[in-house]
Protein backbone atom coordinates (compact mmCIF):
# COMPACT_ATOMS: atom_id res chain seq x y z
CA UNK A 1 0.00 0.00 0.00
CA UNK A 2 2.83 2.41 0.86
CA UNK A 3 4.44 1.85 -2.56
CA UNK A 4 1.12 2.54 -4.29
CA UNK A 5 0.69 5.81 -2.40
CA UNK A 6 4.22 6.87 -3.31
CA UNK A 7 3.49 6.27 -6.99
CA UNK A 8 0.31 8.36 -6.74
CA UNK A 9 2.24 11.17 -5.04
CA UNK A 10 4.93 10.94 -7.72
CA UNK A 11 2.32 11.33 -10.44
CA UNK A 12 0.87 14.36 -8.66
CA UNK A 13 4.33 15.93 -8.42
CA UNK A 14 4.96 15.20 -12.10
CA UNK A 15 1.72 16.94 -13.05
CA UNK A 16 2.45 19.90 -10.79
CA UNK A 17 5.95 20.22 -12.20
CA UNK A 18 5.69 22.26 -15.37
CA UNK A 19 9.31 21.90 -16.50
CA UNK A 20 11.51 18.83 -16.74
CA UNK A 21 14.98 19.24 -18.24
CA UNK A 22 17.28 16.46 -19.39
CA UNK A 23 20.60 18.15 -20.21
CA UNK A 24 21.83 15.45 -22.60
CA UNK A 25 20.12 13.18 -25.10
CA UNK A 26 21.68 11.93 -28.36
CA UNK A 27 18.45 11.55 -30.31
CA UNK A 28 19.42 14.10 -33.00
CA UNK A 29 21.70 11.38 -34.43
CA UNK A 30 18.67 9.20 -35.05
CA UNK A 31 16.80 12.08 -36.67
CA UNK A 32 19.65 12.68 -39.13
CA UNK A 33 20.82 9.13 -39.83
CA UNK A 34 17.61 7.11 -39.57
CA UNK A 35 15.02 9.78 -40.28
CA UNK A 36 12.95 8.69 -37.27
CA UNK A 37 9.68 10.53 -36.65
CA UNK A 38 9.93 11.71 -33.06
CA UNK A 39 6.26 12.70 -33.00
CA UNK A 40 5.38 8.99 -32.96
CA UNK A 41 5.97 6.57 -30.10
CA UNK A 42 8.89 4.54 -31.45
CA UNK A 43 9.20 0.81 -30.94
CA UNK A 44 12.91 1.21 -30.18
CA UNK A 45 15.39 3.68 -28.76
CA UNK A 46 14.92 5.67 -25.58
CA UNK A 47 13.42 9.02 -26.61
CA UNK A 48 10.51 10.37 -28.63
CA UNK A 49 7.98 13.14 -28.04
CA UNK A 50 5.25 10.88 -26.57
CA UNK A 51 7.71 9.40 -24.08
CA UNK A 52 9.09 12.83 -23.19
CA UNK A 53 5.55 13.88 -22.27
CA UNK A 54 4.92 10.69 -20.31
CA UNK A 55 8.11 11.25 -18.34
CA UNK A 56 7.46 14.95 -17.77
CA UNK A 57 10.78 15.83 -19.44
CA UNK A 58 9.50 18.58 -21.69
CA UNK A 59 12.73 20.57 -22.21
CA UNK A 60 15.49 18.20 -23.37
CA UNK A 61 18.93 19.29 -24.59
CA UNK A 62 19.37 17.66 -28.01
CA UNK A 63 23.09 17.02 -28.51
CA UNK A 64 24.43 17.67 -32.01
CA UNK A 65 27.38 15.27 -31.77
CA UNK A 66 30.12 15.05 -34.38
CA UNK A 67 32.62 12.30 -33.45
CA UNK A 68 36.24 13.39 -33.12
CA UNK A 69 37.11 11.71 -36.42
CA UNK A 70 35.23 14.60 -38.03
CA UNK A 71 38.02 17.14 -38.10
CA UNK A 72 38.20 20.84 -38.96
CA UNK A 73 35.71 21.84 -41.65
CA UNK A 74 34.31 18.30 -41.70
CA UNK A 75 33.23 18.72 -38.06
CA UNK A 76 31.52 22.00 -38.93
CA UNK A 77 29.77 20.40 -41.93
CA UNK A 78 28.51 17.50 -39.80
CA UNK A 79 27.27 19.92 -37.16
CA UNK A 80 25.32 21.87 -39.78
CA UNK A 81 23.79 18.63 -41.11
CA UNK A 82 22.58 17.79 -37.60
CA UNK A 83 21.30 21.33 -37.09
CA UNK A 84 19.44 21.11 -40.40
CA UNK A 85 17.88 17.77 -39.45
CA UNK A 86 16.59 19.25 -36.20
CA UNK A 87 15.29 22.32 -38.02
CA UNK A 88 13.34 20.07 -40.39
CA UNK A 89 11.69 18.46 -37.35
CA UNK A 90 10.93 21.86 -35.83
CA UNK A 91 9.50 23.24 -39.09
CA UNK A 92 7.35 20.16 -39.76
CA UNK A 93 5.80 19.92 -36.29
CA UNK A 94 5.55 23.40 -34.71
CA UNK A 95 2.41 22.26 -32.91
CA UNK A 96 4.50 19.73 -30.92
CA UNK A 97 8.03 21.09 -30.58
CA UNK A 98 9.79 24.47 -30.76
CA UNK A 99 13.38 25.67 -30.44
CA UNK A 100 14.13 27.21 -27.04
CA UNK A 101 17.11 29.56 -26.75
CA UNK A 102 16.48 30.86 -23.23
CA UNK A 103 14.85 30.03 -19.92
CA UNK A 104 11.99 32.35 -20.87
CA UNK A 105 11.46 30.34 -24.07
CA UNK A 106 11.32 27.10 -22.09
CA UNK A 107 8.70 28.54 -19.75
CA UNK A 108 6.62 29.92 -22.63
CA UNK A 109 6.76 26.79 -24.81
CA UNK A 110 6.10 24.25 -22.07
CA UNK A 111 3.07 26.21 -20.87
CA UNK A 112 1.46 25.44 -24.24
CA UNK A 113 1.99 21.70 -23.75
CA UNK A 114 4.76 21.44 -26.34
CA UNK A 115 8.35 20.27 -26.13
CA UNK A 116 10.97 23.01 -25.75
CA UNK A 117 14.05 21.80 -27.66
CA UNK A 118 17.38 23.16 -26.45
CA UNK A 119 20.32 22.52 -28.80
CA UNK A 120 23.84 21.70 -27.61
CA UNK A 121 27.12 20.54 -29.13
CA UNK A 122 29.18 17.63 -27.80
CA UNK A 123 32.78 18.44 -28.58
CA UNK A 124 34.81 21.64 -28.80
CA UNK A 125 36.47 20.36 -32.01
CA UNK A 126 33.19 21.29 -33.70
CA UNK A 127 34.17 24.97 -33.68
CA UNK A 128 37.24 24.10 -35.83
CA UNK A 129 39.49 26.30 -33.63
CA UNK A 130 37.62 29.42 -34.78
CA UNK A 131 35.76 31.79 -32.46
CA UNK A 132 33.78 33.10 -35.44
CA UNK A 133 32.34 29.60 -35.91
CA UNK A 134 31.49 29.56 -32.19
CA UNK A 135 29.63 32.85 -32.58
CA UNK A 136 27.73 31.56 -35.60
CA UNK A 137 26.62 28.51 -33.63
CA UNK A 138 25.24 30.86 -31.00
CA UNK A 139 23.27 32.69 -33.70
CA UNK A 140 21.88 29.32 -34.84
CA UNK A 141 20.49 28.69 -31.37
CA UNK A 142 23.20 26.54 -29.79
CA UNK A 143 23.15 27.14 -26.05
CA UNK A 144 25.61 24.62 -24.58
CA UNK A 145 28.91 23.09 -25.73
CA UNK A 146 31.12 20.44 -24.13
CA UNK A 147 34.72 21.63 -24.36
CA UNK A 148 35.93 18.27 -25.68
CA UNK A 149 34.81 14.68 -26.28
CA UNK A 150 36.41 11.18 -26.23
CA UNK A 151 39.76 12.51 -27.45
CA UNK A 152 41.76 15.71 -26.93
CA UNK A 153 41.20 18.52 -29.39
CA UNK A 154 43.71 21.24 -30.24
CA UNK A 155 43.01 23.23 -27.08
CA UNK A 156 41.45 20.98 -24.41
CA UNK A 157 42.38 17.64 -22.85
CA UNK A 158 39.80 14.87 -22.64
CA UNK A 159 39.17 12.66 -19.61
CA UNK A 160 39.56 9.58 -21.85
CA UNK A 161 42.82 10.49 -23.60
CA UNK A 162 46.46 11.01 -22.63
CA UNK A 163 47.11 14.58 -21.41
CA UNK A 164 48.45 16.78 -24.18
CA UNK A 165 47.86 20.39 -23.11
CA UNK A 166 47.97 20.19 -19.31
CA UNK A 167 44.27 21.08 -19.31
CA UNK A 168 43.19 24.10 -21.34
CA UNK A 169 45.52 26.00 -23.66
CA UNK A 170 45.40 29.81 -23.78
CA UNK A 171 43.09 29.54 -26.78
CA UNK A 172 40.93 27.13 -24.79
CA UNK A 173 40.61 29.72 -22.06
CA UNK A 174 39.62 32.26 -24.73
CA UNK A 175 36.89 29.86 -25.85
CA UNK A 176 35.50 29.74 -22.31
CA UNK A 177 35.57 33.55 -22.06
CA UNK A 178 33.82 33.93 -25.41
CA UNK A 179 31.16 31.39 -24.43
CA UNK A 180 30.56 33.44 -21.28
CA UNK A 181 30.32 36.64 -23.31
CA UNK A 182 27.85 35.41 -25.94
CA UNK A 183 25.66 33.30 -23.68
CA UNK A 184 26.64 29.67 -24.35
CA UNK A 185 26.81 27.37 -21.33
CA UNK A 186 30.25 25.84 -20.70
CA UNK A 187 29.77 22.08 -20.39
CA UNK A 188 32.61 20.28 -18.61
CA UNK A 189 31.47 16.68 -19.15
CA UNK A 190 34.25 14.78 -20.99
CA UNK A 191 37.10 17.12 -19.98
CA UNK A 192 40.19 16.01 -18.04
CA UNK A 193 40.42 16.85 -14.35
CA UNK A 194 42.98 19.59 -15.04
CA UNK A 195 40.87 21.06 -17.86
CA UNK A 196 37.91 21.08 -15.49
CA UNK A 197 39.73 23.16 -12.89
CA UNK A 198 41.17 25.43 -15.61
CA UNK A 199 37.66 26.09 -16.91
CA UNK A 200 36.33 26.74 -13.41
CA UNK A 201 39.16 29.23 -12.82
CA UNK A 202 38.44 31.12 -16.04
CA UNK A 203 34.67 31.15 -16.28
CA UNK A 204 32.65 34.00 -14.82
CA UNK A 205 29.36 32.14 -15.33
CA UNK A 206 27.98 28.85 -13.97
CA UNK A 207 28.95 25.67 -15.82
CA UNK A 208 27.16 22.37 -16.24
CA UNK A 209 28.38 18.79 -16.37
CA UNK A 210 25.59 17.80 -18.74
CA UNK A 211 26.00 14.02 -18.38
CA UNK A 212 28.37 13.00 -15.58
CA UNK A 213 27.89 11.14 -12.31
CA UNK A 214 29.94 10.65 -9.13
CA UNK A 215 33.42 9.11 -9.09
CA UNK A 216 33.08 8.28 -5.40
CA UNK A 217 30.42 5.72 -6.37
CA UNK A 218 31.80 4.57 -9.73
CA UNK A 219 35.47 5.04 -10.63
CA UNK A 220 34.91 6.31 -14.15
CA UNK A 221 37.08 9.08 -15.64
CA UNK A 222 34.12 11.09 -16.93
CA UNK A 223 32.55 11.14 -13.47
CA UNK A 224 33.06 13.99 -11.00
CA UNK A 225 35.26 13.74 -7.92
CA UNK A 226 33.98 15.20 -4.67
CA UNK A 227 36.42 18.11 -5.09
CA UNK A 228 34.89 18.77 -8.50
CA UNK A 229 31.38 18.66 -7.05
CA UNK A 230 32.38 21.24 -4.45
CA UNK A 231 33.92 23.42 -7.16
CA UNK A 232 30.71 23.24 -9.22
CA UNK A 233 28.75 24.28 -6.13
CA UNK A 234 31.00 27.30 -5.56
CA UNK A 235 30.63 28.17 -9.24
CA UNK A 236 26.82 27.93 -9.07
CA UNK A 237 26.69 25.17 -11.67
CA UNK A 238 24.78 21.90 -12.04
CA UNK A 239 25.77 18.24 -12.50
CA UNK A 240 23.35 16.22 -14.66
CA UNK A 241 23.42 12.58 -13.57
CA UNK A 242 24.27 10.20 -16.42
CA UNK A 243 22.18 6.99 -16.61
CA UNK A 244 24.84 4.87 -18.39
CA UNK A 245 25.75 1.71 -16.47
CA UNK A 246 29.46 2.53 -16.13
CA UNK A 247 28.66 5.95 -14.73
CA UNK A 248 26.38 4.48 -12.09
CA UNK A 249 27.85 1.13 -11.09
CA UNK A 250 31.48 0.07 -10.71
CA UNK A 251 30.75 -3.38 -12.16
CA UNK A 252 29.87 -1.72 -15.48
CA UNK A 253 32.69 0.84 -15.58
CA UNK A 254 35.46 -1.38 -17.01
CA UNK A 255 33.30 -2.66 -19.87
CA UNK A 256 32.22 0.89 -20.75
CA UNK A 257 35.84 2.06 -20.80
CA UNK A 258 36.71 -0.69 -23.28
CA UNK A 259 33.86 0.48 -25.52
CA UNK A 260 35.00 4.11 -25.27
CA UNK A 261 38.57 3.22 -26.18
CA UNK A 262 37.39 1.19 -29.16
CA UNK A 263 35.25 4.06 -30.46
CA UNK A 264 37.96 6.64 -29.84
CA UNK A 265 40.52 4.50 -31.65
CA UNK A 266 38.54 4.58 -34.89
CA UNK A 267 40.11 7.30 -37.03
CA UNK A 268 39.08 6.82 -40.68
CA UNK A 269 40.96 8.90 -43.23
CA UNK A 270 37.79 9.91 -45.08
CA UNK A 271 35.85 13.05 -45.98
CA UNK A 272 32.41 14.00 -47.23
CA UNK A 273 29.91 11.27 -48.07
CA UNK A 274 32.44 8.50 -47.45
CA UNK A 275 32.94 9.73 -43.88
CA UNK A 276 29.18 10.06 -43.36
CA UNK A 277 28.67 6.52 -44.66
CA UNK A 278 31.28 5.27 -42.20
CA UNK A 279 29.43 7.04 -39.38
CA UNK A 280 26.09 5.63 -40.53
CA UNK A 281 27.47 2.09 -40.52
CA UNK A 282 28.88 2.58 -37.02
CA UNK A 283 25.57 4.01 -35.80
CA UNK A 284 23.46 1.22 -37.28
CA UNK A 285 25.46 -1.41 -35.38
CA UNK A 286 23.58 -0.28 -32.27
CA UNK A 287 20.76 -2.63 -31.33
CA UNK A 288 18.08 -0.01 -30.71
CA UNK A 289 15.43 -2.62 -29.92
CA UNK A 290 17.44 -4.57 -27.37
CA UNK A 291 20.00 -2.45 -25.51
CA UNK A 292 22.42 -4.36 -23.31
CA UNK A 293 20.99 -5.20 -19.90
CA UNK A 294 22.69 -3.22 -17.16
CA UNK A 295 23.68 -4.16 -13.65
CA UNK A 296 22.82 -0.57 -12.71
CA UNK A 297 19.34 0.24 -11.45
CA UNK A 298 17.04 3.07 -10.48
CA UNK A 299 18.47 2.83 -6.97
CA UNK A 300 21.94 3.65 -8.35
CA UNK A 301 20.59 6.83 -9.96
CA UNK A 302 19.05 7.87 -6.65
CA UNK A 303 22.35 7.14 -4.86
CA UNK A 304 24.28 9.42 -7.25
CA UNK A 305 21.73 12.21 -6.89
CA UNK A 306 21.87 11.83 -3.12
CA UNK A 307 25.68 11.96 -3.18
CA UNK A 308 25.75 15.21 -5.17
CA UNK A 309 23.24 16.73 -2.76
CA UNK A 310 25.33 15.70 0.26
CA UNK A 311 28.57 17.07 -1.23
CA UNK A 312 27.41 20.07 -3.32
CA UNK A 313 23.87 20.82 -2.16
CA UNK A 314 20.37 20.46 -3.59
CA UNK A 315 20.83 23.45 -5.95
CA UNK A 316 23.57 21.75 -7.98
CA UNK A 317 22.17 18.47 -9.28
CA UNK A 318 20.05 17.69 -12.32
CA UNK A 319 19.29 15.02 -14.92
CA UNK A 320 21.60 14.27 -17.87
CA UNK A 321 20.47 10.81 -18.91
CA UNK A 322 22.56 10.40 -22.11
CA UNK A 323 19.57 8.48 -23.53
CA UNK A 324 20.07 7.31 -27.12
CA UNK A 325 23.79 7.70 -26.51
CA UNK A 326 24.29 4.91 -23.99
CA UNK A 327 24.32 1.19 -24.79
CA UNK A 328 22.33 0.33 -21.68
CA UNK A 329 20.03 1.97 -19.16
CA UNK A 330 19.37 1.38 -15.48
CA UNK A 331 16.71 -1.16 -14.63
CA UNK A 332 13.54 0.78 -13.93
CA UNK A 333 14.67 3.79 -16.00
CA UNK A 334 14.87 2.30 -19.47
CA UNK A 335 13.68 5.39 -21.35
CA UNK A 336 12.28 8.90 -20.85
CA UNK A 337 8.77 7.64 -20.10
CA UNK A 338 10.01 6.02 -16.88
CA UNK A 339 11.01 9.27 -15.16
CA UNK A 340 7.99 9.25 -12.76
CA UNK A 341 9.60 6.17 -11.20
CA UNK A 342 12.61 8.32 -10.33
CA UNK A 343 10.31 10.90 -8.76
CA UNK A 344 8.72 8.14 -6.68
CA UNK A 345 12.12 6.82 -5.59
CA UNK A 346 13.29 10.29 -4.58
CA UNK A 347 10.13 10.83 -2.55
CA UNK A 348 10.73 7.51 -0.85
CA UNK A 349 14.31 8.58 -0.09
CA UNK A 350 12.94 11.66 1.70
CA UNK A 351 13.33 14.41 -0.90
CA UNK A 352 10.58 17.02 -0.82
CA UNK A 353 8.46 18.05 -3.79
CA UNK A 354 10.42 21.31 -3.94
CA UNK A 355 13.72 19.40 -3.96
CA UNK A 356 12.52 17.19 -6.80
CA UNK A 357 11.43 20.16 -8.90
CA UNK A 358 14.94 21.57 -8.54
CA UNK A 359 16.52 18.27 -9.57
CA UNK A 360 14.17 17.75 -12.50
CA UNK A 361 14.64 21.16 -14.05
CA UNK A 362 14.67 24.27 -11.90
CA UNK A 363 18.40 24.11 -11.16
CA UNK A 364 19.28 23.98 -14.86
CA UNK A 365 16.74 26.69 -15.65
CA UNK A 366 18.53 28.95 -13.16
CA UNK A 367 21.89 28.32 -14.85
CA UNK A 368 20.35 29.19 -18.21
CA UNK A 369 19.08 32.50 -16.84
CA UNK A 370 22.47 33.34 -15.35
CA UNK A 371 24.41 32.44 -18.52
CA UNK A 372 22.02 33.54 -21.26
CA UNK A 373 20.49 36.44 -19.38
CA UNK A 374 16.77 35.87 -19.87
Amino acid sequence: MRGFLILILAALCSNAQSIGIDTHIDTAQRVLIEGVDLTQRLTNGMVDIPRLHEGGMNAPFFSLWAPTFYKGSEAVRRTLDLRDAMQTLLDKHPEQIELATSAADIERITKTGRIAAVLSLEGGHQIADDLAVLRMYQRMGIRSITLTHFRNNDWCDSSTDKPQHNGLTEFGKDVVREMNRIGIIVDISHVSDKAFFDAIAVTTKPVIASHSSCRALSEFPRNMTDDMLRAVARNGGVVGINFGGGFLNQKEAENDMRNINAIGGSEPNLTGKALDDYMTNMHMKNDWKHPRKSVASLDDVVAHIDHVVKIAGIDHVGIGSDFDGISDAPRGLEDESKMPALTAALLKRGFSEGDIKKIMGENTLRVMREVIGK
